[in-house]
C-alpha cells in the first residue's frame, strides 16, 4: 500500500512538470552541472553529512557561484532556484515575502510562529514582537547571561587540564537556562542536569525534521503518518508543547496571584520578561494573543534563541581552537576591559569588546547556523540577470555560500579573518546575512549577539581553548565538516581541550619578567 501510494505521488509530479514548461525553461536559464534524473530530479544530491565535502548546500552552493551566483535543481516535480549572490538575495527577500515550502514541515512543530508563518499571520504578530525585542528591553537581560555564564565556566572547571571534550553540552544548556529565565521567568537549572526532556525532544525533532526537507518521498502528509518514524517524532513534540504550556499556566498563576496581592515575592520592579512582554504588547492591540498564539512565539524564541546561538558559540570555540594567534588578540582585549578581575560582565562592557564581536561574525561568515533559508515566489519577479521567476518556483537562498563569494569576500573567502569586520563597510548590505535580511529577518539577532559575546567573554576570561589533541597539524588547517539538522553542525561535535587562564598567565609573568632581565643584561654589554 505505501510504495503504491509513493508511486501515484510520482506520476502526479511528473505530469505537473510536463503541464508547466516555463519552469522547464527557467531551469534551462539557470542550468546546474549535474545530472538530472527522471521523476527524482536532483535529490540525489540532498546529503546532509559533510563527507568529501558533499553536504547539500556546500555542493550546489559552490556551482552557483562558478554559475555567477545562481542556479537551479529539480526536488522531484518541485524547481528550486539556489542563490548564493547578494544582489540577487536583495531583491527575493523584497519581493517573496512567503517562506519556502519546506517550512512547512518546521511549522508542524511550532505552529503558526511569526518567524515561518504565512505573510497574513506574520505581519500583525510583527508589530507586536517589534517592540519587544528593542535594546532597551535586551539590555536588562544581560545580568542573566552574566549569571548563566558564569555558572558556565564553573561548570568548565573539571575539565581544564584535561581531556578532549565537547563544549556543544555545555553552551547549549546555558543558552537554553538563559532563554527559558529571559523569555518564561523560570530557572530550570539544566547547566547542572542537562538531560532535560525538552532538549532531548528538541534535539530529535530537530534531527527529524532535517531528514524530511531532503526527502521528497516524506513530503506528502499522508505518507509520512505512514510511517513508523511519525510517532517518535508525534511523541517528542508532545513533550516540546507540553513544556511551553506550562510554563505558561505557571506565568498566568503567578501574574494572577501578584495582581490580588498575595505574593511578596514578586513585585513590579522585578525584571519583565519575554512573555510579560508580549501580553502587555499585545494588550494594547484590539485583539490580544491567545494562549495558544502565545505558545507558538513563545516556541519560536525559546527553540531558536537556544539552539542558534549555542551553534554560534560553539562554531567560534572550534575555529579560536585552532587560530591560537586570534585567540590571544580576544585575551588581550579582555584584560584591557577587565583588568584581570573577575567582576561581572555589564551591558557597558559590550561594546567595547568589538574584537570579540568581530570574531563572533567571523565564525557566522564561515558557519552561519541556518546556512539556508528559502521562499517561495507568488508572482512574477525578474532577477537582475535577466531571468523571470514564475509562480510555483521556491528560492533557496544560500546563506553559505554567498558567505564565501570571493566576488564580495575577496580571495581569502574561505579564510578565518576576523579584522575584515574591522576595516570599513561591506561591498553590499546584503553579503553579510546570517539571520537573514528584511523584512523577514530574525528579531532575535541582537539578543543572539549579546548571549554569544557574554558566554565567550567570561569563558575566556578564564580559559585558553585549545585544539583536541587527536588532531594533528594539517588536519587543523582544514574547514570542519559539518552536518545539516534543521541548523548546521560540526561533525567533530566541537571539541577542544581547555586550561586554566589565571596559572598559565602567572608562568607566563614569569617568562616575561625573565625576558626583559636577559635584555637588561644586554644592554649593559
Amino acid at each position: 500500500m505505501f510504495w503504491l501510494l509513493v508511486l501515484v505521488a510520482v506520476i502526479v509530479g511528473a505530469v505537473y512538470r510536463r503541464r508547466r514548461p516555463e519552469l522547464c525553461q527557467i531551469h534551462s536559464d539557470l542550468p546546474i552541472g549535474e545530472k538530472c534524473y527522471p521523476v527524482i530530479g536532483h535529490a540525489y544530491l540532498m546529503k546532509n553529512s559533510d563527507t568529501d565535502g558533499a553536504v547539500w548546500f556546500k555542493a550546489l552552493g559552490r556551482q552557483a557561484i562558478e554559475n555567477g551566483g545562481i542556479t537551479s535543481f529539480w526536488m522531484a516535480n518541485k524547481l528550486y532556484i539556489l542563490v548564493a549572490e547578494p544582489e540577487t538575495s536583495e531583491v527575493i527577500l523584497k519581493s517573496c515575502m512567503e517562506k519556502g515550502y519546506v517550512t512547512q514541515f518546521i511549522r508542524t512543530v511550532i505552529g503558526n510562529g511569526s518567524i515561518f508563518a504565512a505573510v497574513d499571520i506574520w505581519r500583525p504578530r510583527r508589530k507586536i514582537l517589534a517592540p519587544v525585542f528593542s535594546m532597551k528591553n535586551l539590555n536588562e537581560f544581560v545580568k542573566v547571561f552574566n549569571r548563566q555564564s558564569m555558572i558556565m565556566a564553573d561548570m568548565l572547571e573539571p575539565m581544564a587540564g584535561g581531556a578532549d571534550f565537547s563544549v556543544w553540552r555545555y553552551f547549549n544548556t546555558y543558552t537554553f537556562d538563559s532563554v527559558c529565565e529571559t523569555t518564561l521567568g523560570i530557572d530550570l537549572h539544566s547547566q547542572k542536569d542537562p538531560n532535560h526532556p525538552f532538549l532531548i525532544a528538541f534535539d530529535f525533532v530537530s534531527q527529524e525534521l532535517a531528514k524530511r526537507m531532503v526527502s521528497p518521498w516524506m513530503y506528502p502528509e499522508f505518507i509520512y503518518r505512514l510511517l513508523p518514524r511519525y510517532n517518535k517524532f508525534v511523541f517528542h513534540r508532545k513533550i516540546i508543547r507540553h513544556f511551553v504550556d506550562e510554563v505558561i499556566k505557571i506565568k498566568q498563576k503567578q501574574q494572577s496571584t501578584f495582581q490580588k496581592g498575595d505574593n511578596n515575592d514578586l513585585s513590579d520592579t522585578a525584571p519583565k520578561t519575554f512573555l510579560d512582554m508580549m501580553i502587555e504588547s499585545s494588550g494594547r492591540l484590539e485583539q490580544k494573543y491567545s494562549d495558544l498564539e502565545l505558545r507558538e512565539e513563545l516556541m519560536v524564541i525559546v527553540m531558536a534563541g537556544t539552539d542558534t546561538s549555542a551553534v554560534g558559540a560553539s562554531f567560534a570555540a572550534a575555529m579560536l581552537a585552532r587560530h591560537p594567534h586570534v585567540q590571544q588578540k580576544l585575551h588581550h582585549e579582555l584584560d584591557l576591559v577587565f583588568a584581570n578581575s573577575d567582576r561581572a560582565l555589564t551591558v557597558e562592557d559590550l561594546p567595547k569588546l568589538k574584537y570579540l564581536e568581530a570574531v563572533i561574525k567571523e565564525t557566522l561568515r564561515l558557519y552561519p547556523p541556518v546556512p539556508v533559508t528559502a521562499r517561495e515566489v507568488m508572482n512574477d519577479v525578474k532577477l537582475p540577470s535577466g531571468t523571470t521567476l514564475v509562480e510555483g518556483v521556491s528560492v533557496v537562498l544560500n546563506i553559505w555560500a554567498t558567505h564565501r563569494n570571493p566576488t564580495f569576500w575577496g580571495a581569502d573567502a574561505e579564510q578565518f579573518r576576523p579584522e575584515r569586520f574591522l576595516e570599513g563597510p561591506l561591498k553590499h548590505p546584503s553579503q553579510f546575512q546570517p539571520f537573514s535580511l528584511p523584512m523577514r529577518n530574525c528579531l532575535g539577532y541582537n539578543y543572539a549577539m549579546m548571549s554569544m559575546k557574554t558566554m565567550l567573554a567570561n569563558m575566556l576570561r578564564r580559559y585558553r581553548i585549545l585544539p583536541p589533541s587527536h588532531m594533528d597539524g594539517h588536519r587543523l588547517q582544514e574547514p570542519l565538516k559539518v552536518s545539516f539538522d534543521v541548523m548546521m553542525r560540526d561533525m567533530d561535535n566541537y571539541e577542544i581541550r581547555i586550561e586554566d587562564r589565571t596559572e598559565n598567565q602567572i608562568s607566563e609573568g614569569r617568562l616575561l619578567s625573565n625576558q626583559k632581565e636577559t635584555s637588561k643584561k644586554k644592554s649593559y654589554c
